[in-house]
């Protein structure tokens, strides 16, 4: 074991397998009745609610998962395991709801637990990042949420106010009680640490516990958050209504939105003060789209595939425009440099569920609500009701997550197209604005903005991404951990998390990597750059390799 002082002066790699105990594994020990005894020794509410469903020891390099997993998902079937309990629980939540989670137990286990999100409005057990978390010697969880659905489905949502709490924060919240308290009767000690990591809903999922229950995590990892749940699916319902049916002439085809994309970077992309296909300072560059214009003299001869009308750019300055209620701010614009991620996620070629279908399924329950009918006077009503309490992570107020000694590392995509990355740059502000100016914001929070990185993983312009964000490895295979080749604290931003938390060394630069093939890492590393916390910007020296993050300083 190591006290805080030691911590600071162990490399965190080294760390983390040191710190690692062995403890029993086999089948006896990992068994439904031994389980179920431990169980019943819990006494809670959760608990007496609870039921051990299925107990499956796994030997060394082993997998476990599912292979059969809703539409729009890989298998969540992780390989190359460590030696380790599976396990699943149920819990039931109400008279017409309940969830499921499942947690990892791992023999050689370091003392800590990582819990991990999900993605959408999808119910499933996110076992791929789960097993990611094993090899650092985690016990790890997930929960379904309280439903087995693709991250783009709504329809469980009708009609089921219970299911909707559990997917706005219960299941959650239940799941990971549960879970340190299954820990302790099973390895005969408690967690020391308790860390979580998640993207996207995911995001939102770890901010919300965080805001029930300072006590669930010591340190956060937050991808692109969906914090701010029904100001997002009014704002993508407002878009859409402007946009769909497709032989609207309002409506931007999509193959256009490659000429939109490369307008931008021909306009933003040496605003940093580097050509290199990347649009690093998107708030810095304000497009002229007129020379899209079909109307203007240069484009006088060109056909519809090259131009766009009239009617057509002010479906595009919508759609990059901030959305006012009156005097009140609703949403943000989708961000420049978004653009080559659009048709399939903001303007696909039907209405995104997690928009229209959002709120006729979950939030209105009329199914038989027509798009058309959207206007301000829904997001109003939808401000009134308790869904916002429920699903929202919008308590700015976190000095009791941070009194108690509580880190965040929140990152977020600039070419991000569907959830708005100037969305993380006001939740910063505002938990600053509400946490005090007595205590800077630099000691327990920190953004970090990565340029080109679509949502939450990958890029359309080669640009680094991969910091071990949650579910950044799905892309590079069942059995990857960490940033393949740089499973250092520099570049894998759980390592920098653990050091914050547990050594006290504040993240200052974050190293993210792309390969030349970006999701198979063997083709060699393309770029690495640094990324910087908010609000500063990495800058080139002008002198090293563009693609060496050496060559870059944080300015």
């Amino acid at each position: 074991m190591y006290s805080l002082k030691s911590l600071a002066l162990v490399p965190l790699v080294a760390l983390v397998q040191q710190a690692s105990c062995a403890y029993p594994g086999s089948n006896t020990t990992c068994s439904l009745d031994s389980l179920n005894r431990q169980l019943s020794s819990i006494n809670s509410p959760v608990s007496k609610n609870a039921t051990i469903l299925s107990a499956v020891f796994v030997h060394a390099n082993g997998s476990y998962g599912d292979a059969e997993v809703p539409p729009d998902l890989p298998p969540m079937l992780p390989t190359g395991l460590p030696e380790l309990c599976a396990v699943k629980v149920n819990v039931t939540s109400s008279e017409s709801s309940s969830y499921i989670f499942a947690l990892f137990l791992p023999s050689e286990w370091n003392s800590r637990l990582l819990t991990t999100g999900g993605g959408g409005t999808g119910g499933y057990l996110n076992y791929l990042d789960m097993g990611i978390g094993t090899h650092y010697g985690f016990a790890a969880m997930s929960t379904d949420n309280g439903h087995s659905s693709s991250p783009y489905d709504v329809t469980w949502a009708y009609n089921a106010a219970e299911k909707e709490i559990d997917w706005g924060w219960r299941a959650m919240h239940g799941s990971v009680g549960l879970s340190k308290q299954l820990i302790k009767t099973y390895y005969g000690e408690d967690a020391r640490y308790s860390y979580y990591t998640g993207c996207s809903t995911g995001g939102r999922q770890g901010l919300k516990e965080a805001q029930v229950d300072a006590d669930s995590f010591d340190g956060m990892l937050v991808g692109a958050p969906a914090w701010w749940v029904t100001h997002l699916t009014n704002a993508i319902t407002r878009i859409q209504k402007v946009y769909y049916p497709l032989n609207n002439t309002r409506s931007i085809p999509s193959k256009l939105f490659p000429l939109i994309a490369q307008t931008v970077i021909e306009q933003c992309d040496e605003v940093d003060g580097v050509k290199d296909g990347i649009v690093s300072s998107p708030e810095s560059c304000h497009p002229d789209f007129e020379v899209l214009n079909c109307e203007s003299p240069t484009n006088s001869s060109a056909n519809a595939s090259a131009c766009l009308t009239s009617s057509q750019l002010e479906t595009l300055q919508e759609i990059y425009s901030d959305w006012y209620v009156g005097e009140e701010l609703a949403y943000q614009g989708v961000g420049i440099s978004s653009e080559l991620g659009w048709s399939t996620n903001i303007l696909p070629p039907e209405p995104l569920s997690f928009g229209y279908d959002f709120l006729r399924y979950g939030v209105l329950g009329d199914l038989n609500w027509p798009l058309s009918a959207w206007n301000n006077s829904v997001y109003e009503h939808v401000k009134t009701l308790d869904i916002v309490n429920e699903f929202d992570a919008n308590k700015y107020d976190m000095s009791p997550f941070r009194d108690r000694g509580g880190k965040i590392l929140m990152y977020h995509g600039l070419s991000d197209p569907l959830i708005v990355t100037r969305g993380s740059s006001y939740f910063y502000e505002q938990v600053k604005l509400a946490t005090g100016v007595s205590h800077p914001i630099t000691d327990w929070f920190r953004l970090f903005f990565i340029p080109g990185m679509a949502h939450c993983l990958g890029t359309s312009v080669d640009a680094p991404w991969h910091i071990n964000g949650a579910g950044q490895n799905w892309v590079l295979g069942s059995n990857v951990y960490s940033v393949p080749g740089f499973q250092d604290p520099k570049h894998d931003a759980l390592l920098a998390l653990m050091d914050w938390v547990e050594g006290g060394k504040a993240v200052d630069q974050l190293i993210a990597t792309t390969w030349h093939n970006q999701t198979v890492t063997s083709s060699g590393v393309l770029r690495q750059r640094p990324l910087c916390p908010y609000p500063k910007n990495a800058v080139y020296d002008g002198v090293g390799d563009v693609n060496d993050a050496q060559s870059w300083n944080c300015e």
